[in-house]
């Protein structure tokens, strides 16, 4: 008896540890995900590294942003989320601006949201520097302290460095999820928005082992 016992024990932990397996293997590389050739390097040393690009203007950005929040309440311990701007054509550049300008101001937590909102749910033009201003006034930020930032040598240094970015990790359009500067991965190639959560997950767990 207890042989059989022991037997059954042991199937069903092969038959626990297949499904691990097979569970580990669910997605692809290729399929799911791209790897980035050559890797590119990130700015967070001891964790790794997950960063969408996206653009204020986009659609399905704007509808996968609930999606990254829920991630963000559950995301692993060892992940650091970043954001990057996309800039693909000229008049992607205002929406850029904007993030670098909040950002610092330190503003951005209290801006990234309502700047979504605006365009998307009240269908507010939000494309030139100076409905950009106005929108920021709006929300408590002193006028000449958004155009002086908005058009700073630091604003412009870190507008080169996403457009420089953006064409390193040779992405096509966005929103868009690079993580460890190693894998980039879409709503198109995970299959939606909700798998892209898990495809990030699974990265994060392959690339801390």
């Amino acid at each position: 008896m207890k042989n059989k016992l022991h037997k059954l024990w042991m199937l069903a932990v092969a038959g626990l540890l297949g499904c691990s397996i097979a569970l580990a293997e669910v997605y692809e590389e290729g399929v799911h995900y791209e790897r980035i050739v050559p890797a590119q390097p990130t700015s967070t040393a001891n964790k790794v590294e997950v960063l969408e690009i996206f653009w204020y203007g986009c659609p399905h950005c704007f509808r996968f942003e609930p999606y990254i929040e829920r991630w963000l309440r559950k995301k692993p311990k060892n992940a650091q989320f970043v954001r990057l701007p996309g800039i693909f054509r000229p008049s992607w550049e205002v929406g850029a601006r904007a993030f670098y300008t909040a950002k610092l101001l330190g503003v951005f937590d209290e801006l990234h949201k309502p700047i979504l909102n605006a365009i998307h749910l009240q269908k507010r033009r939000l494309d030139t520097e100076e409905q950009m201003r106005d929108f920021f006034a709006e929300n408590g930020v002193d006028k000449k302290d958004f155009i002086k930032t908005y058009n700073s040598f630091a604003v412009g240094t870190r507008l080169r460095r996403a457009k420089t970015m953006s064409s390193r990790y040779g992405i096509s359009g966005v929103p868009a999820i690079i993580v460890a500067g190693k894998y980039r991965l879409s709503a198109q190639t995970a299959g939606s928005n909700a798998e892209m959560l898990k495809v990030i997950n699974f990265l994060v767990e392959k690339e801390s082992k």
